[in-house]
């Protein structure tokens, strides 16, 4: 096995630093099981490890998750309103004056695939 050697990534400068060299890697398209292979995977396991720690990124609101993958799948509201039981539900959900159900997060979660884990957080109120 051959040993590789990846940039510690410890500060903006170091960050900015390795997304430098992962973008010239990513240009190379390098073969998966060689030397630049190896590294470009190497950077991009301490890039997302310094991004995690230092822009994490908050999971999103239930709102926000159920309008994603409407517009993503097409649906209307008509098609949320068969899974949260009626048009007024499907209103209070989206003006913040109702919650999902267990129910609601179980169909939403098996009908729709959005994660359940998501969709149980408190709801953001708008700004």
């Amino acid at each position: 096995m051959k040993t590789i050697t990846v940039p510690i990534v410890e500060t903006d400068t170091d960050y900015e630093a390795a997304l430098l060299e992962l973008e010239k890697l990513i240009d190379l398209d390098p073969e998966k099981n060689s030397a630049d292979g190896h590294r470009l995977q190497a950077l991009i396991l301490v890039i997302g490890a310094y991004e995690d720690e230092h822009y994490p990124i908050d999971p999103p609101d239930p709102i926000e998750a159920v309008k994603f993958r409407m517009d993503q799948m097409g649906y209307e509201r008509a098609d949320l309103a068969k899974i949260l039981g009626g048009n007024s539900r499907v209103t209070d959900f989206f003006s913040h004056k109702r919650g999902l159900s267990l129910k609601m997060v179980r169909r939403l979660h098996d009908e729709w695939g959005i994660p359940a884990d998501i969709l149980i957080r408190e709801t953001r109120e708008p700004v």
